[in-house]
């Protein structure tokens, strides 16, 4: 595991330690409402004072959404080319120990997958896979990145935390961004969540985006999973991690992405975390970083997804399958967890278009081969 002597790390576990979102008023939300982004504004923000403001909160993050993205919407789905894995996330459906049905998809069962995706029109991917290097190594992670640049103009990676070189390879190959969740910023709950294997290493996972830029990625996503521990600090930690790359890397591509717990594979569980918390976390990011993109995932129901994409969110998924080998039907693997938006690329084209709002179907063009 690559030691990169950052130090981002540290400033940003101490800034969630000592930061009390009780200790917020209403005033202390307004005046972020209207001042330049900044790290004060953005904690007043995400505190429970700001919570009978949100729909002055929501108009202001709509207007600085448009100012930034006009009102287009990109479109993606997710590819899980792999469910072995073996981590013991005690939340999640790959879990080493959950007696689920596994599969890793052979390259050209991969072709057919992205044959059938990019057939609904779509030009971004996401390619997934668990974290295991016998079933899914660096190679594997290339070669089905090359299969993906062939037919979509942007290719993403959310895969297990690599070295700077891996990363390099993985982009020569064809990726475009990595998406990385830390899942929670509190180090004592991380360690009881991740019980054993390579994920279990919290400094390693932190650091990855960072490697990645090293490797040359054009972009990078953070992601806290809501509901795991206290959603305010971990959000306020998510969005100081941001903060934090992009000032070191102020060309990278920064992008937030808006995950809550779900029920996965045998896993009876919930977030504690309501929609209007969600929609505050979505739009605190918006306000801090005005110019980083969102993602809003398939784990929220459809009326959910298509308001949120009005108000904060520019990237929504659609076409989903978390099941392995499912677009093509090639196979079949168990999910990660279980959505609640199966709606189809033309059912949520329609919902953006019926809302004013623009699809796009990738918001990157390359003017020359790759490198």
């Amino acid at each position: 595991m690559e030691d990169i002597g950052t130090d981002i790390m540290d400033r940003v576990l101490a800034a969630r330690e000592a930061y009390d979102p009780s200790s917020y008023t209403e005033s202390d939300v307004r005046r972020a409402m209207c001042a330049e982004p900044s790290v004060e504004g953005f904690a007043a923000l995400l505190s429970p004072a700001a919570e009978p403001l949100l729909e002055e909160i929501a108009a202001r993050a709509r207007e600085v959404t448009r100012a930034h993205f006009g009102n287009s919407v990109c479109m993606f789905t997710p590819l899980y080319v792999s469910n072995y894995c073996i981590n013991g996330c005690v939340y999640c459906g790959f879990h080493k120990g959950n007696r689920i049905e596994r599969l890793k998809l052979g390259l050209d069962d991969v072709a057919r997958e992205l044959d059938a995706i990019a057939a609904t029109g779509l030009e971004d991917i996401l390619l997934l896979t668990g974290e295991t290097h016998s079933e899914e190594d660096v190679r594997y992670v290339c070669d089905c990145v090359s299969l993906a640049a062939e037919c979509f103009a942007e290719v993403g990676i959310e895969v297990f935390p690599m070295n700077s070189g891996d990363y390099a390879r993985v982009q020569a190959a064809g990726a475009d961004y990595v998406t990385v969740f830390q899942e929670t910023y509190d180090t004592g709950r991380y360690d009881e969540l991740h019980p054993f294997g390579p994920k279990s290493v919290f400094s390693y996972r932190f650091n990855a985006q960072e490697r990645a830029l090293m490797g040359g990625m054009r972009g990078v996503a953070f992601g806290a999973l809501l509901g795991l521990a206290d959603f305010r600090r971990d959000a306020f930690a998510c969005g100081l991690h941001a903060m934090e790359i992009q000032r070191r890397y102020p060309a990278a591509e920064i992008s937030m992405s808006l995950p809550r717990l779900r029920p996965a594979a045998h896993m009876d569980q919930s977030s504690g975390v309501s929609e209007a918390q969600l929609l505050q976390v979505s739009m605190a990011y918006r306000l801090f970083l005005p110019y980083a993109g969102q993602t809003i995932s398939t784990r929220e129901r459809p009326g959910f997804r298509d308001g949120i994409v009005g108000i904060s969110a520019t990237k929504i998924s659609a076409g989903v399958s978390v099941g392995i080998g499912e677009h093509s039907g090639t196979g079949h693997g168990e999910g990660q967890f279980v959505i609640s938006d199966p709606r189809g690329v033309d059912d949520v084209v329609s919902a953006l278009r019926s809302n004013g709002l623009q699809p796009v179907m990738a918001d990157y063009v390359r003017t020359g081969p790759r490198e």
